[in-house]
This record gives structure tokens, C-alpha cells and sequence, in this order.
């Protein structure tokens, strides 16, 4: 567990932090205020946060000085999976949990369970796959 929590999970954190105001608050107003549907809000939270991540989690998480096409489409498939995974889950669990309350508060919970599924299988797919060291 000791290489699972450390500086770089501690610096994943602080990027996570920075990420979530931005992209969340991209989510919450396309839904809310700009009347996007679940998938598109969602989306539009990945699309703007991920080059956030990306930027900040290479270079001051990972410290990752490699130039290559080959890290960009690892981000992007790990940005992708995470995504399909984490939001695919959980919207049919929220519903199924808030049956019987309105579909605005159902996405808006599946919304925020997403959120925390992403950054799990976020943080795992960007240590293990996409910034992983090569050993040497």
C-alpha cells in the first residue's frame, strides 16, 4: 500500500482538486443552466478537464518528460475507459437507488457518483498505464 499512497498519489490529489473545479463547474452549469443532456454535461466535463489533467498530471504528477504521440492516445484511451466506465455504471445504479424522485436529481446524483468513480480508475489508468515508468 506504501506505492499505492505517496507523493505522486498526494500530487494526483492537488491536480484532482484543480481539475474537479473546472470541469465540474463545466458539468453542472452545461446541465443546469444550459439545459445539456446527461451525456453531453458529463462529456463536456472530460473534454475541457482532461486537457487540464493531462498538462498538469504529466509534468508535475508523473514528471513525465517524454514527447511521443504514444502517451497522448494513452491518456486519451485511459481518459475514454474511465469515462465510459465510470458514467455507464453509474447512472443505472443512481437511478435504480433514486427511483421515485425526479430525473433531474437521478443525474444529477449519477453526476457525482461518476465523478468519484472516474477519479479511482482515473489515478490508477494514469499511474499504472499512462505515466508508468519504464524500469530500466
Amino acid at each position: 500500500m506504501g506505492k499505492i499512497i505517496d507523493a505522486t498519489t498526494i500530487k494526483f490529489l492537488l491536480v484532482g482538486v484543480i481539475n474537479t473545479l473546472v470541469g465540474t463547474s463545466v458539468m453542472f452549469l452545461a446541465y443546469n443552466l444550459l439545459g445539456c443532456s446527461y451525456w453531453v454535461s458529463s462529456a463536456a466535463n472530460y473534454v475541457v478537464g482532461s486537457v487540464v489533467s493531462y498538462v498538469l498530471n504529466k509534468y508535475f504528477t508523473f514528471q513525465n518528460r517524454e514527447r511521443s504521440v504514444k502517451i497522448i492516445l494513452k491518456f486519451i484511451v485511459n481518459i475514454g475507459c474511465c469515462y465510459l466506465i465510470a458514467y455507464g455504471a453509474a447512472k443505472p445504479f443512481v437511478r435504480w437507488l433514486l427511483r421515485g424522485y425526479s430525473v433531474k436529481l437521478q443525474d444529477n446524483g449519477a453526476m457525482v457518483v461518476g465523478m468519484c468513480l472516474f477519479v479511482i480508475l482515473n489515478y490508477l489508468g494514469q499511474r499504472y498505464f499512462t505515466f508508468k515508468k519504464e524500469e530500466k
